[in-house]
């Protein structure tokens, strides 16, 4: 019998990436696609991007898969899609893409929203989710795109997030995933679905069920590839298609994480912490859970939104030492950072970094900033690159504790994933700062190996997701924690960076008074 190919189609906001697999999760050949620029931003804090860049960049990295020749088109036996999430597309009743896309990224805020109606006001103000709904009201792109361009959006037969947009691209259909419906509509998160039609959602945002596409659970079939795509892709017309998941729900699962007692770190972008479990747990009150890349669980996540953007951040501003270097040797900037943090102590003498880079809407808050304290004179720009990773980490697991006291199930070990995960010396803070193990997964692609799972179990290549990532799952090195500088770590969380926000609060509501930054509105 022949070895099985599955093909995922990653789409970040970086890059598009087409990646095969066989049925035992090993990773048979890459391409990839980078988006330059990723976005363009017309206004401050905006994030836009055409959508048939994406579309271009699936297309290319499938014909960078095929000319390596290690697998031919002929040889896959099903696809399926993940992509970046919450960035959403306006599509006309002919299938044309009405404006850009606006990507998660974006930060424009929508001031006149629909009336909740005197009712539904009630039951938000006895609730006490006054903060959320507005949140939820002014961050929509739907809200938005219907006060500033209103003829855009009355145009909009479709409203889709690019899953759904490159799924019509591959299928003809209007759908999507359940598991990629994080964002501003209005799902039902708990039951995995459109919410009812009587639901506060429709209420506070102005889309119209028929404007949303079909949901299926993941590692559903939905048809097969139809001729337009096929060739555009290289492939032949009809190869199975297979509902996967957002791109963080599939890393979730390509880290094999369906116990609860094990969380999955991702260093990404957005840097999140997450946990699969059976139960509907709010971490924070009306927080939902997101739906997990296999059907009938959840993960419970908390974010850190500018994450491992930092180091990005830090590379710009401050690395043209090794940008200089690694363009001298050969080598990745980021690998010469590890030597950055070997030639700093851990806890970096005390300088300890708080990651609010973006404000929140309760905890951190609308007026939260991030903080760096302890400077002193004997500290280097080697010690801020380690209290970055070290700020992170504590934020991570300030956000597993959460997880931890809301369902009752204590964390016994981390599976790590994301950019930040490849450095060695990254993975030893993280498990020293938890105090627990911290593992990789056997790939680098996570979050295309978990699109490959749902692909195989759709397929019937494994029966079930149990049998499935036994397969295709492996934990990769182990970095287990140091008990001395995890007593160094452990005390700076507890009496230093938990007490941070807390007594910076007020600072910070003073600083976004007197400038109007974080915004009020936009």
């Amino acid at each position: 019998m022949s070895a099985t190919r599955l093909l995922s189609i990653d789409v970040g906001t970086q890059s598009a990436r087409a990646i095969v697999f066989d049925e035992s999760g090993n990773l048979i050949a890459r391409a990839q696609t980078i988006f330059e620029p990723a976005y363009v931003s017309p206004h401050p804090g905006w994030a836009e991007q055409d959508p048939e860049v994406y579309w271009r960049g699936v297309t290319e990295s499938c014909h960078k898969l095929w000319e390596q020749g290690s697998v031919k088109p002929e040889e896959i036996d099903g696809l399926a899609l993940t992509t970046q999430r919450g960035t959403v597309i306006c599509v006309d009743a002919q299938g044309h893409v009405l404006r850009p896309a606006i990507l998660w990224l974006d930060q424009r805020l929508s001031l006149k929203n629909p009336a909740l109606g005197p009712f539904y006001a009630s039951v938000v103000r006895l609730a006490g989710a006054g903060d959320i709904i507005e949140s939820f009201q002014t961050q929509a792109e739907a809200n938005w795109i219907a006060q500033h361009e209103p003829e855009i959006w009355r145009k909009t037969s479709k409203f889709v997030f690019l899953s759904g947009w490159l799924l019509h691209r591959l299928s003809g259909s209007y759908v999507d995933s359940s598991a990629a419906q994080v964002g501003y509509v209005p799902f039902d998160f708990k039951n995995s679905r459109w919410e009812p039609r009587a639901g506060l959602k429709w209420r506070a945002l102005v889309v119209r069920p028929d404007q949303l596409p079909r949901l299926l659970a993941p590692a559903t079939p939905l048809g097969g590839l139809q001729l337009e795509a096929a060739a555009a892709l290289g492939l032949k017309a009809g190869v199975p298609i297979v509902i996967a998941a957002a791109d963080k729900a599939c890393e979730v699962l390509g880290c094999g994480v369906l116990d609860p007692g094990i969380a999955q770190l991702s260093f990404g972008t957005t840097a999140t912490v997450n946990v699969s479990t059976p139960k509907y747990v709010e971490v924070e009150k009306m927080r939902p859970p997101y739906p997990a890349a296999a059907p009938g669980r959840y993960t419970t996540e908390v974010q850190i939104f500018r994450g491992f953007w930092m180091i990005s951040w830090f590379r710009r501003e401050f690395a043209q030492r090794e940008e200089a270097l690694g363009a001298e040797r050969g080598v990745a900037v980021e690998s010469l950072f590890d030597e950055l943090l070997n030639s700093v102590p851990a806890g970096s003498m005390g300088l300890t970094l708080q990651p609010y880079w973006s404000p929140g809407v309760r905890d951190p808050g609308p007026e939260a900033k991030g903080a760096i304290i302890g400077f002193g004179d004997v500290h280097t720009r080697a010690h801020l690159y380690r209290a970055i990773i070290e700020g992170l980490v504590y934020g991570l697991r300030a956000g597993a504790t959460q997880i931890e006291t809301k369902t009752k199930q204590p964390i016994a070990s981390l599976r790590v994933a994301g950019g930040g995960s490849q450095s060695d010396v990254a993975m030893q803070i993280t498990a020293d700062i938890f105090g627990i193990p911290a593992e990789r997964a056997h790939v680098y692609e996570t979050s295309a190996l978990g699109a490959a799972i749902d692909c195989a179990v759709g397929l019937g290549v494994h029966q079930g997701f149990p049998q499935a990532m036994r397969a295709m799952c492996r934990p990769g090195a182990r970095f287990e924690p140091d008990a001395k500088t995890h007593a160094t770590y452990d005390a700076l969380y507890r009496e230093v960076y938990n007490q941070m926000y807390s007594r910076l609060r007020p600072l910070y509501e003073k600083i976004r008074e007197i400038t109007d930054y974080p915004p009020r509105s936009t």
